[in-house]
């Protein structure tokens, strides 16, 4: 007989939310994770994360922010830590370019407060910025960063406190359903039942989701840190807001201010810009020719921020075709939950997600809209 209600599978971001919204729901929660419960070994770490309403890329992710922004400060109360920072967002680039055109279309849709800047009111307000004289920026006072791994680690505190059993250190080597109706969870140590599963494998999804019919690609990102020439001060979070920038060939810089004091330098990454892996064959090496491509493409639009190199740290984003989530009942198991594919753009849904998750399993549905969000939605 099972001794437990629901089996977690993962503990990172999803899987940490979802543990966390089922025990306390008074579900008996066993959560099972690879690693320790604090790892750099998938995609919720590197100390940042940006959030933001007037979502570009579909209108349809910005209920579920609302939401998100709800739950995100009731963890900070719960948890009683600093996770979320609004210090502003602004998102740069031509007129017509994704990150503007669809950052405007998700703020007027849904009534969202925002600003349009020309190239010399960005230059003024934030004079970090050198925009070329064509590109234009929506500034939102909403967005922010919130911190992945205080994120994780207060998930799995309170889970723990509402009675989650979470153990670390077990891969899991596979999962069926049974002739009961329940499911089986087998890692290198044991197995376990339970009557629901909850699968929420980040990069690992390629492997222990292979049944769900929806191709999923890992490609390997990396994130670098560089102490500004001018100094922090001009990119303290007082002063300097997170920001995404795409240029005229699409190609997105994302950013964050200066979090982490005067030695800890301000964190930028290319979004997509990466070399498809797995969390096998990964390369965790940042070689210096990346270091100097993303130093110049700096140079374009922050230069100031382009001084010295201080660190750089590798993490995966789980891709699916359409670029889209997949968060839905298994198609084939109706006790089966899954989480993946979120494309890296997912972390700001943390807790929302966890919510849903919890919903799924528990109640078979939830009120919250994701059909954008079902394995079985058209992919060619």
């Amino acid at each position: 007989m099972a001794v437990h209600d629901v089996i977690v599978v993962g503990l990172g971001g999803m899987g940490s939310s979802a543990a966390y919204h089922l025990a306390a729901r008074g579900q008996r929660v066993l959560g099972l994770e690879r690693f320790g419960p604090a790892h750099d070994r998938g995609s919720s770490h590197g100390g940042s994360r940006i959030t933001r309403q007037a979502y570009f890329e579909d209108p349809a992710y910005v209920p579920l922010l609302l939401r998100a922004y709800e739950l995100w400060e009731r963890l900070e109360r719960d948890a009683g830590r600093e996770i979320i920072s609004l210090t502003g967002g602004v998102f740069v680039g031509r007129p017509e370019s994704t990150v503007v055109a669809g950052s405007l279309r998700a703020a007027r849709e849904w009534d969202l407060p925002h600003e349009l800047l020309d190239a010399g009111e960005l230059r003024r307000r934030f004079p970090t910025f050198t925009p070329a004289g064509d590109e234009v920026a929506l500034y939102e006072a909403r967005a922010g960063f919130v911190r992945p791994e205080a994120t994780v680690a207060a998930h799995l505190d309170l889970a723990a406190r509402h009675g989650a059993d979470l153990r670390y250190g077990e891969p899991v080597r596979g999962w069926r359903v049974l002739p009961d109706g329940g499911v089986q969870v087998t890692t290198g140590q044991a197995s376990y039942r339970a009557r629901r599963l909850v699968v929420c494998p980040g990069a690992w999804a390629p492997e222990l989701l292979a049944d769900l019919g929806v191709p999923l690609a890992v490609e390997r990102q990396v994130m670098y840190w560089f102490q500004p020439g001018t100094g922090v001060g001009p990119f303290a979070p007082r002063r300097h807001p997170i920001y995404i920038h795409e240029d005229a060939a699409g190609t997105q810089v994302y950013g964050f201010p200066a979090i982490d004091g005067p030695a800890g330098g301000a964190k930028v990454a290319f979004f997509r810009h990466g070399q498809l892996c797995t969390p096998e064959t990964i390369d965790r090496r940042v070689h210096p020719a990346e270091v100097r491509d993303m130093a110049e493409r700096l140079g374009s639009i922050l230069p100031s921020l382009a001084g010295p190199f201080l660190r750089a740290a590798t993490c995966m984003y789980t891709n699916t075709p359409d670029q889209h989530f997949v968060i839905a009942t298994h198609p084939e198991h109706p006790q089966v939950t899954v989480a993946c594919g979120f494309s890296g753009h997912g972390f700001k849904f943390v807790p929302v997600v966890g919510e849903i998750l919890a919903d799924l399993a528990t109640d078979g549905a939830t009120r919250h809209p994701i059909d954008l969000f079902d394995p079985r939605r058209d992919l060619s």
